[in-house]
């Protein structure tokens, strides 16, 4: 299993509660889509000051699965969709361990 943890900033304008709607309602139909994509799980931060406004985890069975995935169609329209709502987007690539 290859988790993907996304870091993200909102973009300049939008404000923690229209990011919040974003991420959590209108960028979940992208996620839907994505083929391959095991599971998905968004985490909105709770603090205004917070150094980024969500951290999104995106689960594959393997590397090459988050790479056709993101090749697709849908995974092109979500990282445009991503990037006009995001200031900034850090993916860290992942192997969890579920230990508790």
């Amino acid at each position: 299993m290859l988790k993907v943890v996304s870091l993200l900033k909102r973009a300049d304008g939008l404000s923690k509660e229209e990011f919040a709607k974003w991420v959590v309602e209108d960028h979940l139909e992208f996620a839907k889509k994505l083929p391959g994509l095991r599971r998905y799980t968004v985490n909105v931060a709770v603090p205004e000051d917070a150094p980024y406004d969500a951290v999104n985890e995106l689960y594959f069975d393997d590397e090459e699965a988050r790479v056709a995935a993101f090749a697709s169609e849908h995974g092109k329209a979500a990282a445009a969709d991503a990037g006009a709502h995001t200031s900034s987007r850090v993916h860290v690539l992942t192997t969890p361990h579920e230990l508790f």
